[in-house]
């Protein structure tokens, strides 16, 4: 496909591996197993055999009747909360635990910022009997209380970070330096489409079955395999790369992408990199990345954990740069509004990550013919406190 990675790592200018030399070992490996790893015939039987029996694919589509009414256009939500864990972060977690044991692993890392790859990563590894370690920053800890819960039950051991914003980009910079620390019997489950070469790549292929999934969903449900539209929000931007996958070179199909505004985008607190940064290196990739004048990292803030990245994978930046993908942008308050809309339409709370994509159903213009997908990429248990404090706000 024109939109996959090429041999060195890259998506057109954007993407690669730099990493320091102590961890050169670990991506190397990686990177000239994983193809032959997922292509095998006896992962893919455990890894789809585990999806459905495990995971609860596939994910239903549902067409959304009082949404596709209020907006006079026909609007369907691909149910990835309804997954096991409560979000698409499981088809990755499973994809990459059965890697770590085709590579020997014996002990698993990762970093999470809404803590729904932290759950996912922690579920796995308690399938698996593997040991697991998860990183989270210290704000993320506290206003996502009920996943880092969920990740102790389940034998993780949840480590705050103290530094930088105390959030997503700061509990990846000490996952990373874990990895270093401990290269032998270690494998770092990241959680998006960020990260070196291989990760991108990996995570997107691992995602792609909403895609393959939504295809033949459509078909049954349209009488086609294509909608007009597909709208993701995008932090690192994962199950956006997912549910686009299968769908990169149909042009007849229009990509939307939401970041997370924040307060505003020239308020000083948002997440919006394809407004606000430019290409560097973050994260052992080149990307779009929020930078200041010296190329320092510059502080993200959103609402939603998820969402709180300074960067994007960059499979996104590349389909920005190309036009292949509309980039858009909802603040905080927007999105809160969205969630509440089809809290009270369809009777789904969800995710405040997936309010962001809701958000721009209000100022998107669709035709009353046009096929209209949203990837429903979480659940809102676990933003319950902030949604709680909100409506007791008002």
């Amino acid at each position: 496909m024109k939109f996959d990675v090429d041999e060195k790592g890259y998506y057109g200018e954007f993407g690669g591996a730099y990493i320091p030399e102590m961890m050169y070992k670990n991506i190397e490996e990686l990177r000239l197993n994983y193809l032959n790893f997922i292509n095998d015939s006896s992962f893919q039987k455990e890894f789809r055999k585990l999806l459905q029996d495990y995971a609860g694919r596939p994910t239903p589509l549902y067409f959304a009747a009082r949404l596709s009414e209020h907006y006079k256009t026909n609007i369907y939500l691909k149910r990835e909360d309804l997954a096991h864990t409560g979000s698409h972060k499981i088809n990755n977690t499973i994809g990459q635990i059965l890697i770590a044991r085709r590579l020997g692993k014996t002990r698993i890392i990762a970093e999470t910022g809404a803590g729904q790859h932290g759950v996912a990563t922690a579920t796995v590894c308690a399938l698996m009997n593997l040991k697991c370690i998860v990183y989270m920053g210290k704000v993320d800890v506290e206003r996502q209380a009920p996943n880092v819960l969920r990740m102790k039950m389940l034998g993780a051991e949840v480590v705050p970070v103290y530094s930088g914003n105390q959030t997503l980009k700061d509990a990846t910079n000490e996952a990373i330096r874990d990895w270093i620390n401990n290269p032998v019997d270690t494998h770092y489950i990241i959680g998006s489409v960020v990260g070196p070469h291989p990760y991108p790549d990996m995570v997107t292929r691992l995602q792609s079955v909403i895609s393959e999934e939504m295809k033949w969903q459509l078909k049954e449900k349209t009488g086609r395999e294509y909608p007009d539209y597909i709208i993701a929000c995008v932090g690192g931007g994962s199950n956006a790369a997912g549910i686009y996958y299968h769908y990169f070179d149909n042009r007849k199909v229009k990509l939307i992408a939401v970041e997370a505004s924040g307060k505003g985008i020239d308020s000083g607190y948002s997440a919006a990199t394809m407004v606000l940064g430019r290409p560097g290196i973050l994260h052992g990739s080149k990307s779009m990345v929020m930078q200041n004048d010296d190329g320092q990292i510059t502080e993200p803030y959103s609402i939603s954990a998820g969402l709180d990245y300074p960067g994007v994978g960059p499979i996104h930046s590349h389909l920005n740069k190309t036009g292949r993908a509309i980039f858009r942008h909802a603040t905080d308050k927007e999105a809160l509004e969205a969630a509440y809309q089809l809290t009270k339409m369809e009777g789904i709370i969800p995710a405040l990550e997936t309010a962001h994509a809701l958000a721009i159903l209000k100022s998107e213009k669709f035709r009353t013919k046009d096929v209209v997908t949203v990837c429903l990429s979480g659940r809102g248990d676990k933003d319950l406190d902030t949604y709680i404090k909100h409506m007791n706000n008002k």
